[in-house]
């Protein structure tokens, strides 16, 4: 048995690649005699998934942020809504549904694209923003504008810099 240098989980010395972080086992030296966890000999190899820069810094800017175009565009589609369900007594409401889905598509996409989302965060964010929107209501204003401070806070280039250094 040996340990793999890169997570120092055990690997069975007939594994191609580590079980738990699914490096190569040739590409990193091999630590021996490192007691840890049981691995089976017939786990499966994890695939190797690159690090992605903006996914490793998951603080609170990451995981409450909304990207501040995504949080304007959430609140001028919900004032139009809304607006238009008081003026026409709630008629308009069918409206909001679709309204809500494709806004929740745009979020998704925005997030993984221009925040730096991984999926089941921009997918979360994406979901909210699109129920917020279909409620007739003026939720999202009250909701996405923190986000959006929040979010314009973290992709401020002073934080990028600051970011690069540690």
């Amino acid at each position: 048995m040996a340990a793999c240098a890169h997570c120092h989980s055990v690997i069975h010395q007939s594994s191609k690649f580590c079980s738990e972080c699914g490096v190569p086992v040739g590409s990193l030296p091999q630590m021996t005699g490192v007691t840890g966890r049981q691995v089976s000999a017939y786990a499966a190899p994890a695939q190797a998934i690159p690090a992605n820069p903006a996914h490793q810094h998951s603080g609170f800017a990451q995981v409450f942020g909304l990207d501040p175009r995504i949080a304007l565009l959430t609140v001028v589609v919900d004032t139009m809504l809304f607006g238009g369900t008081v003026a026409t007594l709630g008629a308009s409401t069918v409206v909001s549904v679709p309204a809500g889905i494709v806004l929740g598509l745009i979020t998704y996409r925005a997030q993984r694209h221009w925040y730096g989302d991984d999926r089941e965060s921009a997918m979360l964010k994406g979901l909210i923003v699109g129920l917020l929107t279909a409620i007739p209501t003026s939720l999202p204003g009250l909701l996405t504008i923190p986000s959006g401070i929040v979010g314009l806070l973290h992709m401020l280039p002073w934080k990028r810099k600051n970011r690069m250094l540690t």
